[in-house]
């Protein structure tokens, strides 16, 4: 017979730590026993050479199986990290111009802006005013509407333009893959 684990690590009740009287048993083949007392559960497990473990403690009575209790936290933990990797982070990658940047220069930034909303980041685009250019801010603005017209549908705005002191900046959201 295993060891009986004391302590479970999962917020499940196993073996002797479920505290319900009476608890509603399915066997380790998924059968439904039906509707017992807690040392009778205990009983057919021990039997079985495996653990009762509380499924659902909130059911009324609750639900234990029997089953492998080590086993089944090696498959929860699997299961956990197989949903932490699948998972896409997403990161925020800015783009700093100036309002009488190049056109070829405008084309590298826009080529990288565009990579980055296909990997499925976001993109926030700054533009920094020096000196006597913020006289005409307004060229920068426009600057930004046409950089947000060439990145096209790949992204959405999530931050519209705006002035903040000496720089200009937008957030534009990735719109790929969702």
């Amino acid at each position: 017979m295993p060891p009986r684990p004391t302590r479970d690590d999962g917020g499940l009740r196993v073996n002797d730590q479920i505290r319900a009287d009476r608890v509603r048993l399915v066997a380790e083949n998924g059968d439904m026993m039906g509707v017992m007392l807690v040392r009778d559960a205990l009983r057919a497990a021990a039997d079985a050479g495996l653990d009762l473990v509380e499924i659902s403690p909130n059911a009324d009575p609750p639900v234990c199986k029997i089953l492998d209790y080590g086993k089944y936290k090696y498959e929860m933990q699997k299961k956990a990290n197989e949903a932490r990797k699948k998972q896409k982070i997403i990161d925020t990658k800015e783009i700093q111009i100036r309002p009488t940047i190049g056109d070829h220069d405008y084309e590298v930034k826009l080529k990288a802006a565009k990579r980055f909303l296909e990997g499925g980041d976001k993109v926030k685009v700054t533009l920094r005013f020096r000196g006597r250019e913020m006289a005409n801010t307004q060229i920068g603005l426009a600057l930004l509407r046409r950089f947000l017209e060439d990145v096209g549908s790949l992204g959405k705005v999530e931050m519209e333009p705006k002035m903040e002191g000496r720089q200009a900046m937008m957030v534009i959201a990735s719109a790929v893959g969702k």
